[in-house]
């Protein structure tokens, strides 16, 4: 049990009182022998058990009450958080919200989302708990801010739905920075998320450095998690995969590719139809999908539009269900721009395969173009129309360096292959080691089939890496993300954490000496076309971005064409829409981890916080019962139950009447008498 003022505790002791008295009581009197008094005594022992039973019970009552008035004043509460408020009020209370789109699901049969029940819940629990400073820092931001209460939970636009995903670790950094900052005294930290894996990336290094942070403040630092993890059984996301404007004999038409995933189901659940609105600047269209299982594609479906309409934006929608924040996504098309690639190599005969990677189109629409250089022709590149860089040449440096750069922070993708002379140059704090070469073919152990260049595609078949035979490879040495490893560990692919932009390392060449990437195509070719995609995407008028990560553009001038209307200019970034940037036309979505993004274990959580002091408890979306509750009204009304108890125990016996032998007869004459008999006549 938790107390809002457990220091009143310390009063317990005060039920010691009845006692005291009692035996000062006994005390007081002096006992003295007295023949007489011997038959009196005799008869009081007959009806000792029962006299002193009826003490012990009027001292027992009177202790209850004197403790059910302590633990009433000290105001117990009734919740789920074990050792809640233990060590009196906070000194800092910080809030880390979760606004991610997963947060918006609603209850079964609820009405209330994870975000609004656990905004309310807040409110109710830490404006009944108190603290000296609240502080809030939501998941779009990750920025301190000081608030008033926490009634201001309820309305203050920054714990609005958002369409950003969230990242806990960041969070609580940012949480543990302010503490030590501020020097804070004791601080409690209130948790409310849906636990997604995606959100919390639990497997993330910074975990393990945070606790040892924690655990390093002098002041006692608490955590407490609100947990709304109940999975959205049934429900409906979308995505747009891809669109594409083409001529059409009767004008132009958009091509739009799209996904449906139902969370929880099998594959082999039962069919349902599923309308999904088409909207072109206003202009709306409607289709039935039959979708069987847990994901459905839809590959180009036409939409007609003006011969004319050379730029626009769309939004396609589904019905509302458990969460509306995935059942819209919005779109921009444009004339495709040429996606153009320079490739930087020594022998322009052994950057033929590169060449022609980046050179066939997927798509008859799509105009791609590659152009072999050398360093020193560097100089002579419009990099603001180029998508792409394949290197395949000793690491740059000087003012080659500062140009890939400066292409890269601009959004470019940049693949370094492995250079024959290795040398001891290294870019973006990564360097080529010496070359290893086996007689027989070197296999591929493992690779990242969820994400990145090598991912699987939108069908779900993985590429087909492992059948590549590496027959030669250069070492690598730096920071980086393996995307691809040989057996034995040694990396084949892999990317340098940047700010913007792509960057990545290949360990051997395509030559037919060094590996099959040349022979079997299919994967050196997926890879090129998918680099190029994210080059191109940086390109032209318009652009597709992640709600959150607009880097190189500036929100503040944006106008808003689509999209939530009570998003606040300044939020611009963090909302799903269209908006116009001068020229431009971007488009703003969730990320693709938010659809379906799995909960992570209990157990994984409570490891997490190993070693910090850690409450936990689970809530559900539309609960209206509060999580705490104070119950001292049930403590004084045991107090007055057990002072009456006492007050009846203490009451004397009522002594039987007893009358004299010699009345019976008298009572027998006068029944016998008339009944006017007057009471003088029995004298």
């Amino acid at each position: 049990m938790s107390f809002l003022q457990p220091l009143l505790l310390a009063g317990l002791p005060l039920i010691s009182l009845p006692i005291l008295i009692h035996l000062i009581n006994q005390r007081r009197f002096q006992t003295i022998r007295w023949g007489a008094m011997m038959f009196l005594l005799a008869a009081n022992r007959m009806s000792r058990g029962y006299a002193k039973l009826r003490q012990w019970l009027i001292l027992l009552f009177r202790t209850l009450a004197i403790a059910g008035l302590i633990v009433g004043v000290a105001r117990p509460l009734a919740s789920g958080w074990l050792g809640l408020t233990a060590g009196g009020r906070p000194d800092t209370t910080i809030v880390l919200l979760d606004r991610s789109p997963s947060m918006r699901q609603q209850g079964e049969g609820q009405v209330g989302t994870k975000l609004d029940t656990g905004r309310q819940q807040l409110a109710r629990s830490l404006g009944l708990l108190g603290s000296a400073k609240w502080v809030l820092i939501e998941s779009t931001t990750n920025t301190p801010r000081e608030i008033e209460s926490p009634e201001v939970l309820m309305n203050l636009p920054a714990t609005e739905p958002a369409s950003a995903s969230a990242d806990l670790p960041a969070m609580l950094q940012a949480a543990h920075d302010y503490v030590k900052a501020n020097k804070s005294g004791r601080t409690e930290i209130w948790i409310c998320s849906d636990i997604r894996a995606n959100d919390w990336n639990s497997e993330s290094g910074r975990w393990a450095t945070l606790r040892d942070a924690f655990l390093e403040l002098t002041q006692g630092v608490r955590f407490h998690l609100l947990a709304y993890a109940q999975p959205a059984a049934g429900n409906l996301s979308l995505r747009v995969t891809n669109v594409r404007r083409q001529q059409s004999s009767d004008g132009a038409e958009l091509l739009v590719s799209l996904k449906l995933s139902r969370e929880g189901v099998a594959d082999d659940a039962e069919k349902v139809s599923v309308p999904v609105s088409f909207e072109i600047e206003g202009a709306r269209s409607e289709t039935t999908v039959e979708m069987s299982g847990s994901t459905f594609e839809m590959k180009d479906h036409r939409i007609p539009i003006e011969r004319s309409k050379d730029r626009g934006w769309g939004k396609v929608s589904i019905p509302a269900d458990a969460n509306s924040a995935d059942n819209d996504f919005y779109f921009v098309f444009d004339q495709p721009a040429v996606r153009q690639t320079i490739i930087v190599a020594d022998d322009a005969n052994a950057a033929r395969p590169l060449q022609l990677s980046a050179e066939i189109s997927p798509e008859p629409t799509m105009k791609l173009a590659a152009e072999v250089l050398t360093v020193d022709q560097l100089p002579t590149v419009e990099w603001d129309q180029v998508s792409l860089v394949l290197w395949q040449a000793a690491l740059p440096d000087g003012a080659a360096a500062d140009a890939i750069q400066a292409f890269v922070d601009r959004g470019g993708q940049v693949i370094f292959f492995a250079a024959q002379g290795v040398t001891s140059t290294s870019f973006a704090g990564m360097s080529w080691q010496s070359w290893n070469e086996s007689p027989d073919s070197i296999a591929i152990e493992t690779w990242r089939v969820d994400q990145d260049l090598l991912s699987n595609t939108q069908s779900g078949a993985a590429l087909p890496v492992g059948q590549l035979q590496i027959r030669k490879h250069c070492g690598l040495s730096g920071e980086h993300t393996p995307l691809a490893t040989l057996k034995g560990g040694a990396p084949l692919l892999a990317r340098v954490t940047t700010n913007r932009g792509g960057v990545y390392f290949c360990a051997t060449t395509p030559a037919a000496a060094d590996s099959s990437l040349a022979e079997n195509g299919v994967v050196l070719y997926v890879l090129v076309q998918r680099a190029l995609g994210l080059g191109a995407a940086v390109l032209g008028n318009t652009r597709q971005l992640v709600v959150g990560d607009v880097s190189g553009e500036q929100p503040t001038v944006w106008q808003q064409l689509a999209g939530p209307p009570e998003a606040l200019s300044t939020e611009f970034a963090f909302h799903g829409g269209v908006y116009s940037g001068g020229e431009r036309l971007l488009a703003l979505n969730r990320a693709s981890a938010e659809d379906q993004a799995a909960i992570l274990a209990d157990p994984r959580v409570a490891e997490l916080f190993q070693g910090l002091d850690f409450a936990r408890v689970d809530d559900k979306a539309g609960n209206l019962a509060a999580l705490i509750q104070e119950i001292w009204r049930l403590f004084l009304i045991a107090m007055i139950i057990a002072l009456i108890v006492e007050a009846a125990l203490c009451l004397p016996r009522i002594a039987p009447t007893v009358q004299p032998a010699f009345a019976e007869p008298i009572q027998k004459e006068v029944k016998a008498k008339d009944r006017t008999l007057m009471p003088a006549d029995l004298r």
